[in-house]
């Protein structure tokens, strides 16, 4: 017969170092569930019964209504709009945490018909964590009804049933804008520049560049936000007599609690660990690499730069993002390149299927760019020095 308190209300233990322990284990981990937790509830399995390390990372009092961005330099290459961070999204299509310093990376980007949406990837890292949560909760579910251990099989049931609630609460859709004009726009390419000097180039429609790069993503919730604090309410005191429950639990369930915990803690770490993109289905966007000669990889600025303009087909978007430095040297290097660009742009072998970039040596330019401005200033320092005596 199932046994909840044998000696009566006497027997329920609510010493504070037993509690503490209990509740150590049921909320370690909390920047790792946090870290997965946002693609976790795109998928149906986030509401699953299921065990989870440190459920309060997901019992908010507000719900964030836009996805993180990352930190870099978005710029139209012929239409002149800047942001100065790229979409989550895009930075993930991309690969941003991938380019080495100084690289340049071009791709073409397209919108495909079939699947629709970017989503959830079916059987993701976050999925496989489901499902080992909800195996957790099934055997701990056994083990108490075994042991017939009544307050064990509360705990389990509690416990459990507390990331079903919180998922209710949480679900939510990525919604990309849209393009509804119709009118006539300039070439909608898009150059990102990251903090540590790596490019991408992307070839792209303005439908494609409107809902990766210049409209925000939007998070829409299936409940409402009044719903969402009173499920969190609700979830909060689930979660406090859980771990009573769990607290005058028999001393085999507690072992089995604290082993379960230890392992969904090490799975959650290794899954905060892994590339956020693997997590994702972005198989609505048709990503074509178009290399060209010389390849990706470089050792300085300039001439990642350099690749960066010949392979855009214009300077508009430097001086626009601001990403050369403002001096009379640059700004005849950027002149200069300019005009390379429209005597000789790019071609594509049919050969080697690469692009051929211009002739030119940027670097060499640019020390003759300095080496000419500064025996300027130097000669007009010294005419006016002269006209003042």
């Amino acid at each position: 017969m199932m046994q909840f308190l044998p000696g009566g209300y006497g027997d329920l233990q609510l010493d504070i170092v037993g509690l503490f322990v209990q509740f150590s284990l049921a909320i370690l981990g909390e920047a790792s569930v946090e870290s997965s937790a946002r693609i976790a509830a795109l998928s149906w399995t986030f509401l699953l019964p299921r065990l989870i390390p440190a459920p309060q990372a997901l019992i908010r009092a507000s719900r964030p209504e836009r996805l993180d961005p990352a930190a870099a330099k978005v710029v139209g290459a012929f239409s002149g709009g800047r942001r100065d961070r790229v979409n989550y999204i895009a930075h993930l299509l991309h690969d941003g945490d991938s380019l080495p310093p100084y690289s340049v990376r071009c791709e073409r980007i397209s919108k495909k018909k079939f699947p629709e949406e970017v989503k959830a990837r079916a059987l993701g890292p976050t999925t496989l964590l489901a499902f080992l949560g909800c195996a957790m909760s099934c055997a701990l579910l056994a083990l108490s009804i075994h042991l017939q251990d009544g307050m064990a099989l509360l705990a389990t049931i509690l416990l459990s049933f507390l990331s079903t609630l919180v998922g209710i609460g949480s679900r939510w859709r990525l919604v990309l804008s849209e393009r509804k004009a119709t009118r006539t726009v300039p070439i909608s390419d898009v150059v990102i520049n990251y903090p540590h000097g790596a490019f991408v180039i992307v070839k792209c429609e303005e439908d494609v560049a409107r809902s990766l790069y210049w409209a925000p993503e939007e998070c829409k919730y299936y409940r409402s936000t009044r719903a969402y604090r009173l499920i969190s309410l609700i979830g909060t005191l689930i979660l406090m007599f859980g771990v009573i429950c769990l607290g005058n639990a028999t001393i085999n369930v507690q072992l089995g609690y604290a082993a379960s915990y230890i392992i969904l803690n090490a799975a959650y770490w290794i899954v905060a660990a892994l590339p956020q993109r693997w997590n994702w289905d972005l198989r609505c966007y048709d990503r074509v690499p178009e290399p060209y000669q010389g390849g990706e990889k470089n050792d300085r600025f300039t001439t990642a730069l350099w690749k960066a303009i010949a392979i855009s087909g214009t300077t508009k978007w430097v001086r626009v993002a601001g990403i050369a430095p403002v001096t009379d040297a640059w700004d005849m290097w950027l002149t200069r390149a300019a005009e390379v660009i429209k005597n000789e742009p790019c071609t594509l072998d049919e050969k080697t299927g690469l692009h051929k970039l211009p002739d030119w040596d940027p670097e060499k330019y640019l020390d003759t760019a300095h080496t000419e401005i500064n025996a300027a200033d130097i000669d007009r320092a010294q005419n006016t020095g002269g006209a003042m005596v």
